[in-house]
């Protein structure tokens, strides 16, 4: 099983970083994308997580910090040197905590977008409660190579970004008593368009809800869309990962 989003250099795993790894790869959670959105994270990812040949890294600045993004730039030149790079992300528009005005957040999603088309790197989009502004600076800036980390979306948003091309990452929230709807866009996503997640330590499934998230609980989000689905777990677990390949440019070398 591939987490293709999770933060394992968040300072909740500082205590027990490694057995989060270890407690994974018993359960066949065994390829990881690490999500970093500061030099701090990505010196953790260099110090503990980079030796590691099933783990790889994105980075970029999230939504909630574009007020500091003048302040954060050296994210992406110390990025660049890194081999495990390799997506630029999440990045994108947040407009439920508004931590940074709508225009600002407009301004560095786009530069960002920039960074990665001339780099050709692939983007991790996070979108909140901001789905029109997200779709329509992702079609002017023409993105092909993007994903949707976390889809929580309608039908329509979801017919848009699939349109686009992109790649759609479901989470721990489609397993929440609540999410019928979510449930029933996760029945819609083409096979080869689907990714999954655990967005850990955030959002664990409803399994282990109030627990702290980590990327062995990505087998309860499998279990319920190979429910959904009517496919098995083995299967569907084999579909995600090589959608996870494709879209990272992860080839079996380096694994």
């Amino acid at each position: 099983m591939f987490d293709t989003h999770t933060h394992l250099a968040d300072p909740q795993f500082k205590e027990d970083r490694i057995k989060v790894i270890k407690r994974a790869l018993e359960v066949k959670v065994n390829k990881f994308i690490c999500i970093c959105s500061s030099l701090e994270e990505m010196e953790i990812f260099s110090q503990d997580l980079a030796h590691y040949g099933f783990i790889w890294m994105a980075a970029g600045i999230h939504p909630h910090d574009a007020s500091k993004y003048d302040k954060r730039e050296d994210i992406f030149r110390k990025a660049f040197k890194m081999d495990k790079f390799c997506a630029l992300g999440e990045i994108g528009l947040d407009y439920h905590y508004m931590n940074s005005p709508k225009e600002v957040q407009k301004v560095v999603f786009e530069n960002q977008l920039r960074i990665a088309q001339r780099n050709n790197l692939p983007v991790i989009i996070h979108t909140r409660e901001a789905e029109e502004d997200t779709y329509q600076i992702l079609k002017k800036r023409e993105i092909r190579r993007g994903l949707i980390h976390c889809f929580s979306g309608e039908k329509r948003a979801l017919t848009k970004y699939l349109n686009l091309g992109f790649y759609i990452s479901l989470a721990g929230n489609v397993t929440f008593p609540q999410a019928s709807k979510l449930r029933e866009m996760a029945s819609l996503i083409p096979l080869n368009r689907l990714l999954v997640e655990t967005d850990s330590p955030y959002l664990a499934p409803q399994k282990v809800r109030g627990q702290r998230n980590e990327p062995a609980f990505l087998k309860y989000t499998l279990e319920e869309i190979a429910r959904l689905r009517k496919i098995s777990l083995k299967r569907l677990s084999e579909i995600t990962e090589q959608n996870a390949k494709e879209f990272f440019r992860i080839t079996e070398k380096i694994i």
